[in-house]
């Protein structure tokens, strides 16, 4: 197995043990989820930390968002597609919050990234946003705002309503976020605004 291929492999296979164990997790427990000798990790990573310190990289990168987002079928209805765009980022979400808790981490680690990194990060989130907005696109008329300004309401809504402490512990499904975008909590009457 290519090198790259085998750190790719030890980090999905530490993914789901960091998530439940948090760093108590064993080098040993990783090399055995991922089918490799132990001395594999500190072949392909130098430290059990170095493997952790990949994981966290890997978790908080958004490129799995994009192609998610482009998975998403545009020719449905575009509550269908809404709740589809809100599903993927919740799907992050809650990877990220899991592993986070388990990691006994209040806020995103300093991933110490170098600033081409940094860049490549900040490209591929605003990436997200626009694959999200083109999906929303095809009904821009049928919203007050364009369809950016749309997605950055929706990821700061499907945020605070996924994260299991800001929501009191009762998180709103994708369903609830797109309804509560669309229509918010007041009943309509014909003609109002």
């Amino acid at each position: 197995m290519p090198p790259d291929e085998r750190r790719a492999a030890l980090v999905a296979a530490a993914m789901p043990l960091l998530e439940e164990h948090g760093p108590a997790v064993s080098s040993r427990q990783i090399a055995e989820a991922a089918g490799v000798a132990e001395g594999t990790i500190f072949r392909a990573f130098g430290s059990k930390d170095a493997l952790i310190d990949a994981v966290m990289q890997t978790a908080f990168d958004p490129a799995g968002m994009i192609e998610a987002l482009q998975a998403v079928d545009p020719s449905l209805p575009l509550r269908d597609r809404m709740v589809a765009g809100v599903e993927v980022g919740q799907k992050r979400l809650r990877s990220v919050f899991k592993l986070m808790f388990a990691m006994r981490l209040q806020r995103p680690p300093d991933l110490k990234n170098p600033p081409e990194e940094e860049a490549r990060r900040k490209e591929q989130s605003d990436r997200t946003d626009a694959v999200f907005a083109d999906l929303l696109r095809p009904d821009a008329a049928q919203f007050r705002h364009p369809p950016e300004e749309v997605v950055r309401r929706l990821r700061m809504l499907t945020f605070s309503a996924t994260h299991p402490l800001i929501s009191g512990g009762r998180p709103l499904t994708a369903e609830e976020i797109v309804d509560f975008a669309l229509d918010g909590v007041r009943i309509h009457d014909s003609g109002d605004r």
